[in-house]
């Protein structure tokens, strides 16, 4: 194996998800669950992808109103788009 495409055991990876955020809030919200070590990172990474969904709606709908801007009202007409497509 070549040299380069080793990684190195001892470098220390930097979390970017608030782990222990996360933790904390389902601790005191549900604390009769008992979850994953990895499921907070599931929830983060869901969150994250709805932000995103949510974001291409929003521009989506400014782009129609022929709006530079993406204003609140234009989040919140994705938000109702989003919610009917998800309840069918």
């Amino acid at each position: 194996m070549a040299v380069a495409a080793t990684i190195s055991q001892r470098k220390r990876i930097k979390r970017k998800a608030p782990r222990g955020f996360l933790r904390r809030v389902f601790k005191r919200r549900k604390p009769h669950l008992r979850l994953e070590a990895s499921c907070d990172l599931l929830v983060h990474l869901n969150c994250l992808l709805f932000i995103r969904r949510l974001a291409e709606e929003a521009r989506t709908d400014a782009c129609k109103n022929k709006c530079g801007i993406i204003k609140d009202q234009h989040v919140l007409a994705a938000a109702k788009v989003m919610l009917k497509k998800s309840r069918g």
